[in-house]
């Protein structure tokens, strides 16, 4: 497989990126995190790609990114107040939620009764969302591996395994987001990123 690079400023880069998607291919793309790699949530094939480009384990679900709350409709069976709250405070940011998994998607993104869920914080990772839907997405690297925090570092990882790279330039961010579960009554940290499992309590006394 030949993996292209292009900037994510070039006229065709959303257009490709969901030609390849559409495809059944994988694309990397900047987020406000990390550079994620993705692929169509409902294609049993891409996701199967996906685990073995990053050579991740298949009991490691994938989390799916978001452009809009609307698009929350078909991937969940039910909101809960908890997770309401949180995402009218944090999204889009470096908040993940784990919520009620709707259980006609694929059992390849996530054999749990649980979906993690993110709405990224960037101006090209929204319009990609919003234009192709929900997206199953991970970190652009290969599993237990240094997170690339440019493309140069996603290609050196990912050569030949993936279709697109988007080349956003160096991300500032850097660091994965944090990750709630939002299952029970009471929030539980499952990640620590850059939102405080301590604010997100203060968040929820607060309201």
């Amino acid at each position: 497989m030949q993996t292209r690079v292009l900037s994510t400023e070039h006229p065709q880069a959303l257009d490709l990126a969901l030609e390849t998607l559409r495809a059944g291919g994988l694309v990397v793309f900047p987020t406000d995190t990390l550079y994620g790699l993705g692929c169509n949530p409902n294609n049993s094939a891409a996701l199967a790609s996906l685990y073995a480009a990053k050579n991740r384990p298949t009991l490691k679900a994938i989390p799916v990114l978001i452009g809009e709350t609307g698009q929350l409709q078909n991937l969940i069976t039910a909101l809960p107040p908890i997770a309401a709250r949180l995402i009218t405070r944090y999204w889009p940011g470096p908040l993940t939620l784990v919520l009620p998994r709707n259980p006609a998607l694929p059992p390849e993104l996530t054999p749990y009764p649980g979906l993690a869920v993110r709405m990224p914080n960037h101006p090209f990772a929204l319009a990609l969302l919003r234009a192709a839907g929900p997206l199953a997405v991970t970190s652009a690297n290969i599993s237990e591996h240094e997170n690339p925090q440019d493309a140069a570092g996603v290609r050196a990882q990912l050569d030949g395994k993936v279709e697109l790279i988007l080349d956003g330039g160096r991300l500032s961010g850097g660091t994965a987001s944090t990750i709630i579960d939002c299952m029970d009554a009471e929030p539980k940290l499952l990640r620590e990123g850059p939102i405080r499992f301590e604010d997100v309590l203060t968040s929820q006394a607060e309201d």
